[in-house]
Parts: C-alpha cells; sequence; structure tokens
C-alpha cells in the first residue's frame, strides 16, 4: 500500500509504495479511500515521537496523519477521524465520526477545516458557552485556529471580537475576517494589563479563547481583577501555550474576579460534546466553507513531495495540505 511514513523513530516522514494494507477489525469501523489530508503541529508532535500519546510507546514504523477526507466504498465524500494513520491509500475510520461533505467543498479547506474547529468552536460553544450580544477575545489569533475562531465567534452572534498576536500583517487580515479590535502583543507586561484593562472597562470581556498562556495570558487575568467591588463575570478557556506551558497565577486574581478558568482539549471533551461536535457543529462549518462564508488559506503538495515539503516555512495562518493523487 502507498503510504507516508515515519520509517524510523526522530526522522523526517517519506513516501513509500510497499507498507502494510490496513484491515478493518469492527462492524463500528469503515475504510476510506484517502484523497487529501492536512499536516498540523499535531501530527508533526506524534511524528517526531515527542507526543505523549506515542513518547511512551515502543517504536515501529507507521502512518502519519490523524484525519482527513476521502471516499467511502459508495463513493460518499466524507471527512473522518483515523483509526489508522491517515497519509496512506485507505484508512480505517470510526463509522462514528464520519462527516458527509456538501458538494463543490474544496477537498483541501474540507480535511484542514476540522482541527481548527476543534481549537476554536468546541472551547467557545461546548466550554465557554458563548451566548448571542457576548464579547470575545482570543488570545493569539494569528493562525490558523485563531482565524477561524474569529469567523465563527462572529457567526455565533458575539458582539464584538478582539484579537491579539505580534504579527501586524495577520492582525491586519483578521479585521477582514470579523475582528473588530486588535492588540499587538509588542509591549511590556504593564503596557500589556493596562490595554485589557481599558477594552474590559469599555466593553466587558465575557468570553477569552487563549492559545497562548504564557505572559500575554498572566496580563489578562492580572486585567480582569477588580479593585474589591464586583466585577463582570469572564470564561477563560485555554487551548494551547504557544508561549510556554507555565506561568505565575496570584490567588488574590481568583478570590478578586468572578472567573472560569477552564482548558479545552482531547481528555476534557465529554462524549455528548464530541457527538455534538461531529453530528451538529462540523456539518455547520462544512456548510459555510462551501458557501464562501468560512475561509482558511491552505497550501498543497502531492504526497510524493512529503519529505520535501515536511519542514517548508508557510505563511502565518496558512495550513500545509497533503494531496494523494
Amino acid at each position: 500500500m502507498k503510504a507516508v511514513i515515519v520509517k524510523e523513530k526522530g526522522q523526517t516522514p517519506v513516501y513509500t509504495t510497499d507498507f502494510k494494507e490496513v484491515e478493518i477489525n469492527s462492524p463500528k469501523q469503515v475504510l476510506m479511500c484517502v484523497k487529501a489530508a492536512s499536516i498540523k503541529n499535531l501530527d508533526r508532535a506524534i511524528a517526531s515521537s515527542k507526543h505523549y500519546s506515542v513518547s511512551s510507546k515502543p517504536f515501529a514504523p507507521f502512518v502519519i496523519g490523524t484525519d482527513g477526507v476521502g471516499a467511502l466504498e459508495d463513493g460518499t465524500m466524507v471527512y473522518g477521524f483515523g483509526l489508522s494513520g491517515m497519509l496512506s491509500e485507505y484508512a480505517v475510520i470510526n463509522k462514528d465520526q464520519v462527516v458527509p461533505l456538501p458538494k463543490g467543498i474544496d477537498l483541501a479547506l474540507a480535511s484542514a477545516l476540522p482541527n481548527a474547529l476543534m481549537g476554536s468552536v468546541i472551547a467557545m460553544l461546548l466550554r465557554a458557552k458563548l451566548q448571542k450580544g457576548e464579547v470575545v477575545l482570543i488570545n493569539g489569533a494569528t493562525g490558523v485556529t485563531g482565524q477561524v475562531a474569529v469567523q465563527m465567534a462572529k457567526h455565533y452572534g458575539a458582539s464584538k471580537v478582539i484579537v491579539t498576536g505580534r504579527n501586524t500583517q495577520a492582525l491586519s487580515h483578521l479585521k477582514t475576517l470579523g475582528a473588530d479590535e486588535v492588540i499587538v502583543l509588542n509591549g511590556n507586561q504593564t503596557e500589556l494589563i493596562q490595554a485589557f484593562k481599558e477594552i474590559h472597562e469599555q466593553t466587558p470581556i465575557d468570553v477569552v479563547i487563549d492559545y497562548l498562556w504564557g505572559d500575554s495570558a498572566s496580563a489578562i487575568l492580572t486585567a480582569l481583577k477588580g479593585k474589591g467591588t464586583y466585577q463582570h463575570r469572564t470564561r477563560f478557556v485555554n487551548v494551547g501555550a504557544m508561549s510556554g506551558d507555565l506561568m505565575e497565577l496570584s490567588s488574590s486574581i481568583l478570590r478578586g474576579t468572578d472567573i472560569m478558568l477552564l482548558g479545552s482539549g482531547i481528555g476534557s471533551w465529554t462524549e455528548e460534546e464530541t457527538v455534538r461536535f461531529f453530528k451538529v457543529l462540523l456539518p455547520e462549518a462544512f456548510d459555510l466553507a462551501v458557501k464562501g462564508k468560512l475561509r482558511l488559506d491552505t497550501v498543497s503538495y502531492n504526497w510524493q513531495e512529503i519529505s520535501e515539503v515536511w519542514d517548508k516555512p508557510l505563511d502565518s495562518g496558512q495550513r500545509l495540505v497533503i494531496v494523494m493523487e
């Protein structure tokens, strides 16, 4: 079977034509003929054997890729989450996590959207329980997931979306996607705290979706802290730690603020939330995408080029997609 595999631990993935075939082992599984799969930070971490899900396991050559799009035996085009590696001619996927694709959707876009949606809509709707008319702050919004988060926050009725990041050009682009206000993360901590305070005083922040953690998250939490009087309730949802896994958190912030600290990721999602994502939220987003109301920039390469493009630098907000041809 043709596939993209990690042949030796720590090495760049390679294309091969003779990897072992995959097999169905349960009536809850189905075989998909793969057409396209996006390459995400998760895939890179697994491929390098650094991700916690594989770091302690004995190494054996394996197919990379966690999810993608392709055709079922009857020709139906679907998105699926892989039980086997995705970058191969055929992949085993869970029947409960198969989502039919609307006609006309770009396959590269369809393969790249789900991961970004997992990191945005689950955090917003299922963890923070965003309501129409609320104010959303997206910390670290210049990446792929942040860009999707901006668009979906507006779709779900946020009255104001505030975004942060270091790339000023990418921040300007976010305004075309619906962001109302930007904060550039290039000041010192005192300046950042003051900037967040001023926004919170003018339009109290209801939901924070945080992809960075570290100093900027600390500045936001400090800015939310009150001065002895009741403060507006804010739901702070951490999704990533691009600025570092640790930060100092004063207990006075928790005592002096009506704040909910939450996380969103595998391990914090209930079975019911996962089902809702695959059955309701993801199909809704696919429909928005095919109508041109949800955008994401992809860069596609043939899977035979994987070794050359695996570490290829991309512009901020672009997602690498590997196409099987």
